[in-house]
């Protein structure tokens, strides 16, 4: 006992075990960084579907993989979104009306990629269609506030996925639904940060159940980006607009300027936080759809790596701290 206690007194072996760690660690990390490199191999005869591209995310990541030689099916809202992204993109590139909210829509759309792949199936799904819905504190917001995001982010994502399975299944494809550091912790009120809960909650399930037939299925959570979603000044005035519904007991325990006082601290926020290069989550995109070893997460922007992943693992008192500390304070006097 006494020879083992010199022995790990001794800095020369102490000194030892460490650099032993050390290396351990680096050999480690060289094994995964070479084995995360691992591609895929000939990506021109794979199809691969994508849901909202009209605008933001979605639109990029059609532009990117069309640029790369996939057969890229990319889903449009509107009919003025499906023509400018065909203006922007080789012939490859096929364009349907998707409205993910209507089943009917979703099925029909299912077929016609049925029909497209025939045999081969499809490759890739990224499921990135959304929207913000009314973001402001809950007890502002009416039942509908909350329906809208959970039927497009959540049910519209689930109804896509379920249709196009046994397409993703003949692969032995990909899945890659686009989630949020929202979906780990929620900041204010709304149906946006519950659909994105359940988002992270599907994603994990049919991972699991489609390990059996190949399919392997990812989840990405971006930070706060640029992008029309994500508009300050729409989200603002919708919050005004509900403002100015509100019964004038609800007012007065806010605060007659809590209004100004908010706005001000969230451009304050946004402007420290946000992302400007989409490319960031196209490039996550990417990997889950070519990587031999695709992750089961994948985080983009600087304020999703550096602050809200790791507070997601936070104890909740921890959590709650700094969320509130972003918040307007409301006075004793008005929140009674």
């Amino acid at each position: 006992m006494r020879m083992l206690q010199r022995e790990s007194s001794n800095p020369i072996l102490s000194a030892k075990m460490l650099l032993y760690v050390l290396l351990c660690i680096s050999l480690c990390y060289l094994a995964w960084k070479l084995r995360d490199g691992l591609r895929i191999g000939n990506t021109t005869d794979k199809y691969i579907f994508i849901t909202g591209c009209d605008t933001g995310f979605g639109n990029l990541a059609a532009k990117t993989f069309d640029k790369k030689g996939f057969k890229v099916l990319a889903g449009c809202l509107t009919e003025a979104g499906a023509a400018s992204l065909k203006e922007a993109t080789s012939e490859r590139l096929k364009t349907v009306l998707l409205n993910v909210t209507n089943a009917e829509n979703v099925k029909k759309v299912a077929d016609s990629i049925k029909g497209e792949v025939g045999e081969k199936g499809l490759w890739g799904l990224i499921n990135n269609a959304g929207i913000m819905g009314k973001l402001a504190p809950t007890d502002w917001l009416t039942i509908d506030h909350f329906r809208a995001p959970i039927e497009v982010n959540l049910m519209g994502l689930i109804n896509v996925s379920l249709a196009l399975l046994p397409l993703l299944k003949k692969a032995r494809g990909r899945v890659v639904n686009v989630s949020s550091i929202g979906g780990r912790v929620a900041t204010s009120g709304g149906g946006y940060f519950v659909a994105k809960f359940g988002v992270e909650g599907f994603n994990d399930s049919l991972r699991r159940d489609m390990k059996a037939f190949g399919v392997k299925v990812s989840c990405i959570e971006p930070g706060l980006f640029r992008t029309p979603l994500s508009d300050v000044n729409k989200v603002l005035k919708e919050k005004m607009d509900i403002w100015n519904t509100l019964p004038a007991d609800v007012k007065r325990q806010y605060g007659k300027d809590y209004i100004q006082r908010d706005t001000a601290k969230k451009h304050e926020i946004t402007e420290r936080f946000i992302n400007e290069d989409l490319s960031l989550v196209v490039q996550c995109m990417e990997h889950a759809l070519t990587s031999l070893y695709p992750r089961t997460r994948y985080s983009a922007g600087k304020d999703a790596k550096f602050l809200w992943i790791p507070l997601s693992y936070m104890p909740t008192f921890v959590q709650d701290f700094v969320i509130l500390k972003s918040k307007i304070q409301l006075d004793d006097s008005t929140s009674v």
